[in-house]
């Protein structure tokens, strides 16, 4: 697989999104690697997205979406979960797309047992949080870089996802924006998750950076 790079990634997120379906997460840990194929992402911009960390500018908490391109934006949300990012654009700029969901496509057995709950290989990384646990992905991840050959997460090109093939529709949870269109997922694709429209905001939850 080609390694991705920084001048892949350096785009706006809204064209970064659909070129990154099909593309490969890889993570090694200590038990081991496990390789997700993206199949569902959402993309979140700066200060034109309401629904993005960056919209009301920069913190120590979303720093990293503000670039270089390339890196992993880690968060934590509902006090329980966490969802991770890929960082577009270049530095100073932010924007970043979210992971929804993908398909495990190597180290399955090390994905079951980090996701006991599944209910079958194709949930195993069906939503955002759950593709962040497959993956053991956490706050420590937050900043890595996808481009470095030496990073525990490394990011690669898979198989161009024909534009014909993509669906496009609103982001998942987020309490505003919800209509705008920046989700992307492959058609048909049994891991690509279900979709929750927006709208009140929950207890002691994020209302950006839909869940």
């Amino acid at each position: 697989m080609r390694p991705l790079t920084r001048a892949d990634l350096a785009v706006d997120p809204l064209l970064a999104a659909p070129a990154l379906l099909g593309a490969v997460v890889e993570s090694t840990t200590p038990e081991g690697v496990v390789r997700v194929r993206l199949t569902e992402v959402e993309a979140y911009r700066g200060g034109d997205d309401p629904a993005s960390h960056c919209y009301r500018g920069k913190t120590p908490r979303n720093a990293v979406m503000f670039g270089p391109a390339g890196h992993l934006y880690v968060y934590f949300v509902y006090g329980m979960h966490f969802c991770a990012n890929v960082v577009n654009l270049t530095d100073g700029v932010p924007g970043a797309v979210l992971l929804r969901a993908g398909e495990v496509v190597e180290g399955v057995e090390l994905a079951e047992r980090r996701r006991p709950a599944a209910r079958g290989r194709d949930d195993l990384a069906r939503g955002p949080a759950k593709l962040a646990s497959v993956l053991a992905l956490e706050r420590a991840h937050n900043g890595v870089d996808l481009t470095d050959p030496a990073s525990p997460v490394r990011l690669y090109a898979g198989d161009a996802v024909e534009p014909a093939r993509v669906s496009t529709g609103p982001r998942v949870g987020v309490a505003v924006a919800m209509d705008t269109p920046w989700r992307f997922w492959i058609t048909g694709d049994k891991t690509v998750s279900a979709y929750k429209r927006g709208g009140k905001r929950r207890p002691a939850a994020d209302p950006t950076l839909g869940t």
